[in-house]
């Protein structure tokens, strides 16, 4: 017999749909757009042949609709891990588990989840207005220490190595690293910028920036521009791409992230305009998903 999910352990809305997104499973396509901004979603939209669906609750807005006679989703997470964890729990569900039965299907469905963002790049070369991929996603976080995923999941050697380099405090959280869908890389990032993506659970402190309360180890960063595993390298920071990798690949689906280097952490530059950058990344993104 088949294990119930609790009302309480996944909770719905009165119409059935899974509670935080407010979808029902037939308003959620196979092919995932993921923006952290709910203001970018109908940018991204804007360039479907055709919207069908249009929810929203609190900052987590979903737009889906046909592009290249494929069905794609725009979805907005909102920033961070915490918010990731919601996300990929709800977005399986809706394509894993049989909501008026609560229970998970016999069949699994592997959803394509692109994240397309904006963050900082810790390499001179990697230029602002560039675009990046994240060939892995290096979590500060601490999320995926509350599930159980397998073992396989981690790139063990590489973490060892950058435990080594860095030699973090003891009662900080310990570092994971995940790599992403390589289907996806090769359909979506593969003439972009490649390396390692660092997820910090905050902007100012856990991204070395000092405003009021000084850093407890400032070191941080300039260990992360000096690491490299086999010439993988620290190529920026932001703050969701562990979670997606960490959690989406443990769920079974395949995932990536795109971002447009806005900032040199390296070089200390910022970009001028940053919009038609990312207006193109859109374009690319999309184009290259439905296809």
């Amino acid at each position: 017999m088949k294990q119930i999910i609790e009302a309480s352990e996944m909770p719905l809305n009165a119409d059935g749909s899974i509670y935080h997104l407010r979808l029902q499973p037939d308003q959620l396509a196979p092919n995932v757009i993921l923006v952290g901004d709910p203001g970018r979603v109908p940018v991204v939209s804007r360039h479907f042949d055709r919207v069908d669906v249009k929810v929203q609750n609190r900052e987590l807005v979903t737009h889906t609709g046909v592009l290249n006679g494929t069905p794609i989703t725009v979805l907005s997470t909102g920033m961070g891990t915490d918010n990731i964890d919601i996300v990929l729990n709800e977005l399986d569900a809706l394509v894993n588990v049989d909501l008026k039965n609560r229970v998970r299907k016999d069949t699994h469905t592997s959803l394509n989840l692109v994240r397309l963002g904006t963050s900082g790049s810790f390499q001179a070369e990697y230029e602002v207005d560039t675009f990046c991929a994240s060939q892995y996603g290096l979590g500060f976080d601490g999320l995926l220490n509350y599930y159980v995923v397998p073992e396989n999941l981690y790139e063990k050697d590489m973490m060892q190595a950058f435990d080594a380099h860095m030699k973090l405090p003891s009662d900080f959280a310990h570092p994971y690293i995940v790599a992403c869908s390589q289907d996806l890389m090769d359909k979506v990032g593969f003439d972009m910028h490649k390396g390692i993506t660092a997820t910090a659970p905050g902007f100012f402190a856990p991204q070395g920036r000092v405003v009021n309360l000084p850093l407890r180890f400032p070191e941080q960063n300039e260990r992360l521009e000096t690491f490299d595993y086999k010439g993988n390298r620290i190529s920026n920071m932001e703050m969701e791409t562990s979670a997606l990798y960490g959690l989406g690949r443990a769920m079974g689906h395949r995932c990536l992230t795109v971002c447009v280097l806005i900032a040199n952490r390296r070089t200390m530059t910022f970009s001028k305009d940053y919009h038609p950058h990312v207006d193109a990344l859109i374009e690319v993104v999309t184009e290259r998903l439905t296809k």
